[in-house]
């Protein structure tokens, strides 16, 4: 900065201003000192710029890490591809990154499940202005620390932390709806449905739908998943479909997934087995990843804004920074249903 100041023949403190509040100084002298910093390579900084306002311009995400082995297979395998295996955490951070950008804010990314959600925390908190986090990935007492002193956002899942804000999808509804549709429209009774860990809060409250419309329709309540995966990828998927398939007694006439990863895995495996979708098994998913239009046969899925939550959050940190003393909000964005191939229809 003394260099440009130096070179442009202008204070420290005009430098300052012009990488600050450009518009407070004249064009003639903003442009002297762009140039002389194009010529000196100078690039401000941003650890300097926080010491001196008490903020860093960027806001941070926590997620776990969400790899799924297989869509990162058909990715390489297809280098056009790299849009439609785009994931559930790919797309928040793609909806974060646009509205972060819009803000003027960067977006620093945690996501790891390596070291444990400590320092995940570590790493994220003491480095940026808010903190979005998704739902069990940071423990609640730590995530109580961190709020004291900058705002959170909790994306998905219940709300743990009433003076957090708080952003979820309306998964019951969804689940709910897509059962209904099997059950009603294609008139299906033996449905299977296979979530996630029980500490996955938008698995729970989507196996919570499906039993809301097995009820409504007369049918047996399950108290538990049929199947229950670890990590809910393509793999897990293919190796539910596999256990459904080998069980005894009459085959499931649906398979309900709890996300389109486990659903397409769960395709692929079927067509390995010489299964019909749909003839013989309807086949559904969760999420609306583009991965569901591109697969045979489509999936019927239900679709939630997922690029949207990661918009939301920024806004609502935004609004937060603005505005500490503000009452908590929670929002509930709405999901649709997606009739495709995989389940009959189209």
């Amino acid at each position: 900065m003394y260099d440009v100041a130096e070179r442009s023949g202008v204070s420290i403190a005009t430098v300052s201003r012009v990488y600050r509040t450009p518009d407070s100084v004249r064009a003639q002298t903003r442009e002297r000192v762009l140039e002389a910093a194009r010529q000196l390579g100078y690039v401000p900084s941003g650890n300097a710029r926080g010491l001196a306002s008490r903020t860093t311009g960027v806001l941070g995400l926590c997620f776990p890490d969400m790899a799924d082995p297989d869509a990162e297979a058909d990715a390489e395998a297809d280098s056009d591809a790299d849009d439609a295996v785009m994931l559930y955490s790919d797309q928040i951070i793609r909806g974060m990154e646009r509205a972060a950008r819009r803000h003027g804010y960067a977006l620093l990314i945690a996501a790891s499940m390596e070291d444990g959600p400590e320092s995940v925390v570590a790493k994220v908190a003491g480095r940026v202005d808010g903190f979005a986090v998704l739902a069990r990935t940071v423990p609640t007492e730590d995530l109580e620390v961190i709020s004291r002193r900058l705002p959170v956002v909790m994306i998905a899942g219940p709300r743990e932390i009433d003076h957090l804000d708080h952003i979820v999808v309306a998964n019951a509804d969804g689940e709910r709806e897509l059962a209904r549709h099997l059950i009603e429209d294609h008139g299906l009774r033996r449905l299977a449905f296979v979530g996630g860990e029980v500490e996955s809060p938008d698995a729970e409250a989507r196996f919570l739908g499906f039993r809301q419309a097995c009820r409504d329709a007369g049918l047996p309540v399950p108290d538990a998943p049929d199947l229950r995966a670890e990590m809910m990828t393509q793999a897990e998927g293919a190796r539910a479909a596999e256990a459904l398939l080998d069980r005894a007694g009459e085959r499931p006439e649906g398979m309900l997934f709890a996300n389109d990863q486990m659903a397409v895995g769960a395709l692929r495996a079927l067509e390995r087995r010489g299964v019909r979708v749909p003839e013989d098994i309807a086949v559904t998913g969760f999420d609306g990843i583009p991965l569901s239009r591109i697969v045979q046969p489509p999936l019927t899925t239900v679709r939630q804004p997922i690029r949207r939550l990661g918009e939301q959050a920024v806004e609502l940190l935004v609004q937060r920074l603005g505005n500490s003393g503000a009452e908590p909000v929670s929002l509930m964005l709405p999901v649709s249903l997606i009739r495709r191939a995989s389940c009959g229809c189209g």
